[in-house]
Order: C-alpha cells, then sequence, then structure tokens
C-alpha cells in the first residue's frame, strides 16, 4: 500500500514537471516568435525608409532638370 502510494507521487512529480517543460518551451517559442516579428517589422520599416529616400531623390533630380 505504501509503495502505491509512494509510486502515484512519483507520477504525479513526473506530470508535474512534463508541465513546467511544456510551459517552458512554449514561452520560449512565444518570445523567439515576438523577437522574429519585430526583426522583421525592423526590416520592413528600414526598406520603406530607403524606398522614401530614393523617392524624394528622384523627385529632386526631376524637379532640377
Amino acid at each position: 500500500m505504501d509503495s502505491d502510494r509512494i509510486e502515484g507521487k512519483k507520477k504525479e512529480k513526473e506530470g508535474q514537471a512534463q508541465q513546467k517543460w511544456g510551459e517552458a518551451k512554449d514561452k520560449a517559442r512565444d518570445t523567439w516568435e515576438d523577437a522574429k516579428d519585430k526583426g522583421e517589422d525592423l526590416v520592413d520599416k528600414g526598406e520603406d525608409k530607403i524606398d522614401e529616400l530614393g523617392e524624394e531623390e528622384d523627385e529632386r533630380a526631376a524637379a532640377s532638370r
């Protein structure tokens, strides 16, 4: 009977450990996705800024002709 209780507690602790591991993996994945999204946003903003500067340069070149 005591061995059953011990085995039950062991299984309970294993389940808790698996749950915490799953939560940690989910959190790490979410953090990675957030960082990746922010990086992509920065790249997009940089490309937009480059495009804007190119358009302004084209307008100045056209005006000076």
